[in-house]
């Protein structure tokens, strides 16, 4: 049975370092949808007359936002269906609010989660100020906007709950304030794989 995981939380939280750090280890298709989007974001911005790095303005998410999910999941769908595990990586602010998204996703390629073994990874940091160092020391130009109008944006740091129909055992809440440790890595590890493949 292929694995859909998922790694979700707020931005600078550290989803992307994470994933990747299991993926070296065991090898799924890798989907960052930042990394997916960004070439098609980039054209649709510019030829708005915008800047081709805003990821925060109504335009682009009019536009892109929606875009970058459903190329992510087609393409982690499709792994699935070759029999390939697959990492999803990114924000899925609205989509973890329905509890309806990840069966309806699931049934595009004609699965459930009893045919798909779902985990879902959701990255969060402990306070404002580590989101603001950790948004700040990977001095990504996409970030600007989010550091300057930081009394705006900083409210969709909150930690959400993931309301999928998925088994509570099925999703993980991961604080990342600290540093990775190997302990810790492995406690992800079993959660993802089990005992056995960790």
């Amino acid at each position: 049975m292929p694995k859909l995981v998922f790694i979700i939380g707020p931005a600078g939280a550290g989803k992307t370092t994470l994933a990747k750090t299991l993926a070296k280890q065991h090898r799924p298709a890798f989907l960052d949808m930042d990394t997916l989007l960004r070439p098609a974001a980039e054209t649709i911005m510019t030829l708005s007359g915008l800047d081709p790095t805003d990821r925060d303005s109504p335009v682009y998410k009019k536009h892109c936002r929606d875009l970058g999910y459903r190329i992510t999941m087609d393409a982690a769908l499709e792994n699935l269906e070759l029999g390939i595990d697959a990492y999803v990586i990114g924000p899925f602010t609205k989509e973890i609010e329905d509890p309806l998204w990840l069966d309806q996703e699931l049934a595009r390629m004609g699965a459930s989660s009893q045919e798909v073994e779902v985990r879902a990874v959701y990255v969060y940091l402990r306070d404002d100020s580590v989101y603001r160092q950790r948004i700040m020391a990977r001095g990504s130009e996409l970030d600007v906007w989010k550091l300057d109008h930081w009394s705006e944006f900083s409210p969709s740091l909150t930690r959400k709950t993931i309301q999928w129909t998925s088994s509570a055992s099925s999703i993980l809440y991961w604080d990342n304030s600290e540093a990775l440790s190997e302990e810790k890595l492995l406690q992800i590890e079993r959660f993802i794989y089990g005992e056995k493949e960790a």
